[in-house]
């Protein structure tokens, strides 16, 4: 009897040990297969800024056509940026322009915007909130400053203005030295980007004193961006934009219409998020823009921009 039921404990102890390590397996098994969840994809906004840093190169052209009393004219305005991801949240950039404005009349011109050298910090306030601010200057090199200007360059840094949205004006304003400083809040998740952000800029002549009667002037710009992705390779976006002088310069002061105040246009498109090898991502975009109020609406503006940035 006594045989037996130490045959019997003996048979139960070693049952329970061969059961140890296959517990134990499992448990290392589904430790390792464990996946952290895929981030929430991001839609990349057309002409408001990323919310967060990234090493990134991107050409953006926007082509504005635009009618005036003497004919129509065309405006074409690219883009350059490079920027560097030092650290999750921090990228420096820099970023200029090239433009050429072909007018109904007169003669067109070819010209080069003012540099803007920046920086960017991202942080995530939560899994789904992301804030992104942003600190840049721009130095006074571009064409078409100075005392004594080729007016057929100062019409095309205008014209480039506009054919912008008023967005990036601070690197068309060729005769002054502007400090920016902006914000911006990004909601994402679901398939779904809503991102708004506010800029205010400051600009200081530092030539053109004969031809530009303001040394100071205040300018402030703000976007709202809604994204969603349709597949995870193409998304649809939407946005608007809002320009308005904070200060008053003379020719805002001379304006009897007031138009000049302030400037809003509205864009929608669509974008695809093609990957590429390695940690390369292809985020080629189309969207058009048109103005919700004068001056740009009476000059029945149309514009598109084609945007391709390549991010590492």
């Amino acid at each position: 009897m006594h045989n037996k039921t130490a045959r019997g404990f003996l048979f139960i102890a070693v049952w329970a040990l061969s059961l140890a390590p296959h517990s134990a397996r499992a448990e290392e098994t589904a430790v390792v297969t464990k996946v952290a969840p895929k981030p929430a994809p991001y839609s990349l906004p057309f002409q408001l800024r990323p919310i967060g840093p990234g090493t990134v190169v991107r050409s953006d052209t926007t082509v504005a056509a635009y009618r005036m009393p003497d004919g129509n004219g065309t405006t074409v305005a690219s883009t350059f940026l490079a920027s560097y991801k030092l650290s999750p949240s921090l990228a420096p950039l820099v970023r200029f322009a090239v433009i050429d404005d072909s007018p109904a009349g007169g003669e067109g011109a070819t010209t080069m915007s003012n540099p803007l050298f920046g920086l960017v910090y991202g942080k995530a306030l939560a899994p789904a909130v992301k804030l992104g601010l942003f600190g840049a200057f721009t130095l006074p090199l571009g064409s078409g400053g100075g005392d004594t200007p080729d007016p057929s360059a100062v019409a095309a840094n205008r014209a480039a203005i506009a054919a912008r949205s008023s967005m990036d004006n601070a690197m068309f304003a060729v005769n002054d030295h502007t400090l920016i400083a902006g914000a911006g809040l990004a909601y994402v998740q679901h398939g779904f980007t809503v991102q708004a952000e506010v800029t205010v800029l400051q600009l200081t002549r530092v030539r053109g004193e004969d031809v530009q009667p303001d040394s100071h002037k205040t300018n402030f710009t703000s976007g709202l961006h809604a994204g969603y992705f349709a597949t995870p390779w193409l998304s649809f976006g939407a946005e608007l934009r809002y320009q308005r002088w904070l200060s008053t310069p003379r020719a805002v002061a001379s304006d009897a219409s007031g138009v000049t105040r302030d400037n809003m246009t509205a864009a929608a498109g669509l974008r695809g998020h093609l990957k590429l090898s390695g940690k390369r991502w292809l985020r080629p975009g189309v969207s058009y823009t048109r103005p919700l109020d004068d001056p740009m609406r009476g000059r029945g503006y149309d514009i598109v921009q084609v945007d391709v940035p390549l991010a590492f």
